[in-house]
């Protein structure tokens, strides 16, 4: 998985990105359209979207994560017609199942006038992907603009137990998810031990999309290097046998990178250091996920 720099502004309600795909285009109005921040400018509809007249038209939007989504915010074309867009529905969920179009439906355009931007709320929906598809009917599907407001589930590492091996001084496991990310007291650290790793109970079994983990301020940041980021419901090994989600190859001293497990199930999140006499250091380890009790 990729390791990226934090962007706080992604854990609030915020306009979400991604990529951009549709069932056709027709002539040069293609899927990124909807989401280049134009909603209108004379002339031509050249900046929207548009599909051929075919059987289902769908365009998707691939967040390339999970998110609670709360709002999508759809603008039609200005210059003519607007009724392409009636009965379009707004899909979201994780599948791409018949191209993502059986997804859950979180709401039916029944027409938006033309040039107009119409918010559609989506509230308690969680998924990858936004599909706007025009079902059962051979038909043009155009859109303008769509945006799609939203955020990170919640960190679900808050009030669980942690654990590591072995402990150095008073750099308990715990410290690694009290939520102080920039005092160096209030990190946690294995002493020096073969395989040493951190181990967070979530106490339910959850899917896990994004791990996030803070380094260490002050020095020491090659401690977190190599670390492996695993999630499962095993604990052989102490759970440092499960799926891997990610290996850290470094984070800068005092900084966030966030890790992208895609909706792995598990219990159990361990970092772990493979290898004699590894040190393991951590000042904060979020897990964002949503809780599960039927596992498909």
């Amino acid at each position: 998985m990729v390791a990226l720099l934090l962007d706080t502004l992604k854990y609030n309600n915020v306009k979400l990105k991604g990529i951009a795909a549709q069932s056709s285009v027709f002539e040069y109005y293609r899927a990124d359209r909807a989401v280049d921040g134009i909603k209108y400018a004379p002339g031509a509809a050249s900046f929207c979207t548009g599909t051929n007249s075919e059987v289902n038209p769908w365009w998707r939007l691939n967040l390339l994560d999970n998110y609670y989504i709360s709002t999508v915010t759809v603008t039609n074309r200005a210059n003519c017609c607007p009724e392409r867009l009636d009965g379009a529905e707004i899909r979201i969920v994780n599948s791409l199942e018949n191209n993502g179009n059986n997804n859950p439906i979180c709401a039916v355009i029944t027409s938006i006038p033309a040039g107009a931007s119409y918010s559609y709320s989506c509230p308690d929906m969680v998924g990858r992907y936004v599909n706007v598809v025009i079902p059962q009917e051979t038909r043009f599907l155009a859109l303008c603009e769509v945006e799609v407001y939203g955020s990170l589930p919640g960190n679900v590492a808050i009030g669980k137990n942690a654990t590591q091996s072995p402990t150095h001084l008073a750099w308990e496991a715990e410290k690694a998810i009290d939520g102080i990310k920039n005092d160096r007291t209030k990190c946690s650290s294995t002493g020096y031990g073969n395989n040493s790793f951190w181990r967070l109970d979530l106490l339910n079994i959850y899917r896990v999309y994004t791990v996030v983990v803070t380094n260490r301020i002050d020095c020491c940041s090659e401690h977190l290097n190599g670390a492996e980021i695993r999630v499962g419901n095993s604990l052989k090994n102490n759970g440092n046998d499960n799926p891997k989600c990610a290996v850290i190859s470094s984070i800068p001293a005092g900084v966030s990178y966030f890790y992208l497990c895609v909706g792995m199930v598990g219990r159990y999140v361990n970092l772990v250091i493979p290898g004699v006499m590894k040190v393991l250091t951590l000042c904060e380890v979020e897990v964002y996920g949503t809780g599960t009790t039927n596992i498909n």
